[in-house]
Parts: structure tokens; sequence; C-alpha cells
């Protein structure tokens, strides 16, 4: 099913996701803290694309968590249909 298909992938991409995300906030930390101007201005391009990787992360994990509801509604629904 196309759905299964999309499913397994948005996981994938939501997992691949992670990592840099991971790797980017303690880096910012470090950078933060290290007082070193010159590098305050790339410490405002990590921000912005870490609040970017947020946002699609936060997106993609509340799918994948509403998920298992999402299929148990649908499948109860199915049943409605062919016990009518």
């Amino acid at each position: 099913k196309m759905t299964k298909f999309l499913n397994k992938w948005l996981r994938k991409f939501h997992r691949w996701l992670a990592v840099p995300t991971a790797i980017l906030i303690p880096v910012s930390i470090v950078i933060k803290f290290s007082g070193r101007p010159e590098w305050q201005v790339v410490l405002k391009q990590f921000e912005s694309i870490q609040s970017l990787l947020m946002l699609v992360l936060a997106i993609s994990g509340a799918y994948l968590y509403l998920l298992p509801y999402i299929v148990k509604g649908q499948r109860k629904r199915r049943q409605r249909v062919k016990a009518s």
C-alpha cells in the first residue's frame, strides 16, 4: 500500500533528521558560550537551521505519535461498515 510506504519513509526521514539536529544543539551551545564574535555570525545561521529542523521534527513526530490511533480509528470504521 502507498500509505505504508509513506509512513515507513516518513519514519526514516524523521530519524535521519534527528541526527543533524542532535549534533547542532551542543555545537550551538558551545559557540554561544565561547564568546568569540566571529563565531556569533555562524551561530545565527545554526539557529535558523536548527529552528527549521525542530519544526519539521515536531510535525513529523506528532504524526508518527498519532499514527497508531489514526490506524485504530480507521480499522474500527471499516469493521462498522462491514457489519452494516
